[in-house]
């Protein structure tokens, strides 16, 4: 039972503004008992999507409908404290995670039992891998239409979904060509088990990639844009797979005005294809894939990697989201909430 007046703390955005923190405020809410068919989660950890949070306070995700004010976050897990009448898939302790949109910046979470998924244990490990690691798997399957022993290239493949699809790539034989900022980042890809890492801030990844692997990718997963995009589909292979899973390069103004041939000047006679990835569009794949990453990571054959940067609290997720978009981030950047252990 929760205690008579007890209160919670969320984030919640009051008005379209450039960037998450302008946007949005700190909110007190009332705790409450979950009704039928609901359960009560506490929060431990919560999940970072910098560009997602950033793109939502701009109101320029065109599949979610914002109507003001409305909760953030996607991603959490916590502890179930409460169960409502009905419930049969959670029980008083079990770890639970959110990752539904408005279900992640928030200390606590009263809602429909269908709106969380269970996990092992309340860890960092679990949340990234529930959420950004299920994105990876869904995106190389489902849209890349991976097959074991192809060549693969990975931008941003440092970062929290960049290292799940290098090492998924990898557990299929793949050759992986990671594409990573500095010597610290490459070196991190590197261990992963990419067999080529392109220092963009050293090397220029269209002249590496035309010299040695001209014509050679079979999928390639940008989530950058800009000139890595387009290097990535200068050197897709006859039936090469283009998964555009977002464009960070476009954060800060309008997308770039390209002025070059018909992008069927690329695509028709390689019989290539570029495919947008959406990960809330894809949700009766997600269970499937949570099950497979969690025996994976069980087993030791995956690892979930978390940001060195630690923040703590509701107020720290302001300086999460500012981590992330700093492009200084390796692997998942996650959050202790109040109640974090």
């Amino acid at each position: 039972m929760s205690e008579k007046g007890a209160t919670y703390r969320a984030i919640r955005l009051e008005r379209i503004a450039p960037s998450f923190r302008e946007g949005c405020e700190i909110v007190d809410l009332p705790s409450r008992e979950p009704g039928p068919g609901e359960i009560r989660v506490r929060n431990r950890f919560c999940g970072i999507n910098g560009i997602f949070d950033t793109q939502i306070a701009r109101d320029a995700v065109d599949y979610v409908k914002i109507a003001l004010p409305t909760f953030t976050g996607v991603e959490a897990i916590g502890v179930v404290e409460a169960i409502g009448e009905g419930v049969r898939e959670f029980a008083v302790g079990d770890a639970a995670v959110s990752v539904r949109f408005t279900g992640g910046y928030r200390e606590e979470n009263t809602a429909p039992a269908s709106a969380f998924v269970k996990a092992p244990a309340p860890t960092r490990e679990y949340l990234a891998l529930s959420s950004t690691g299920v994105s990876a798997m869904v995106a190389l399957e489902r849209i890349g239409e991976l097959k074991d022993g192809e060549t693969v290239a990975i931008s941003a493949a440092a970062g929290g979904l960049g290292h799940f699809l290098v090492q998924l790539a990898v557990l299929r034989g793949c050759h992986v060509v990671g594409v990573a900022g500095g010597p610290e980042k490459c070196a991190f890809v590197k261990s992963l088990g990419a067999a080529r890492v392109i220092d963009y801030k050293s090397e220029d990844v269209a002249e590496v990639l035309g010299r040695e692997y001209h014509n050679a990718l079979d999928v390639a997963v940008d989530t950058v844009s800009g000139k890595i995009h387009d290097a990535f589909l200068a050197n897709l292979a006859n039936h090469g797979r283009l998964v555009v899973g977002g464009a960070a390069a476009d954060l800060e103004g309008k997308p770039e005005i390209v002025t070059a041939p018909r992008i069927a000047n690329s695509i028709y006679y390689k019989g290539a294809s570029v495919r947008g990835f959406m990960n809330g569009l894809l949700t009766p794949y997600w269970d499937d894939a949570r099950e497979r990453l969690f025996a994976l990571y069980e087993d030791g054959k995956l690892k979930a990697c978390i940001d060195e940067a630690r923040f703590t609290g509701i107020e720290g997720i302001y300086d999460g989201v500012e981590r992330l978009l700093s492009g200084r981030s390796s692997g998942k950047v996650i959050v202790d909430l109040v109640e974090a252990t």
